[in-house]
């Protein structure tokens, strides 16, 4: 064992750790707070060995949710749907191109509530549509809505 290597080694370890404490120094509190949005996972869980790209003329097609009162959750589905089996990609099912388009259209408050929802919750078509369909068109809703066709 060579004392003059065990001593050099201790001192470049002890320089690595005041150098990276010093780069972390240089940030500020609100840097090191702020969650790193890059790597987080939606939602949405698709198959990664399907491998196909949206472009940018398809996303351009797709009809907006902004989730404001007064646009029908239904009719977006449609509308979706429509541009969806319009322009799928041959080899790629449609299940997988409309999870992978549906966060495309959404504006304002959809979009905050799509990335509220538990990452790597939802791995269907269906179980989106359903969770969407009960964000923008609850039950309570068609309640009232029977309620007011019975007044009439």
């Amino acid at each position: 064992m060579d004392l003059e290597i065990e001593n050099t080694l201790r001192r470049l370890r002890k320089e690595a750790r005041v150098n990276t404490m010093a780069v972390e120094r240089q940030q500020t509190l609100k840097e090191l707070a702020a969650p790193n949005v890059e790597n987080q996972p939606l939602c949405i869980n698709i198959d990664n060995n399907i491998n196909f790209e949206l472009k940018y003329g398809f996303i351009h097609l797709l009809p907006t949710f902004n989730g404001l009162a007064g646009k029908n959750p239904y009719t977006h589905l449609k509308e979706f749907h429509m541009v969806c089996v319009g322009m799928k990609p041959n080899g790629v099912d449609e299940e997988h191109v409309k999870l992978k388009a549906f966060p495309f259209p959404l504006k304002r408050v959809a979009k905050t509530w799509f990335f509220s929802i538990l990452p790597g919750s939802i791995g269907t078509w269906n179980a989106m549509k359903m969770i969407f369909l009960e964000k923008y068109f609850p039950v309570s809703r068609v309640a009232n809505i029977r309620k007011e066709i019975c007044g009439i």
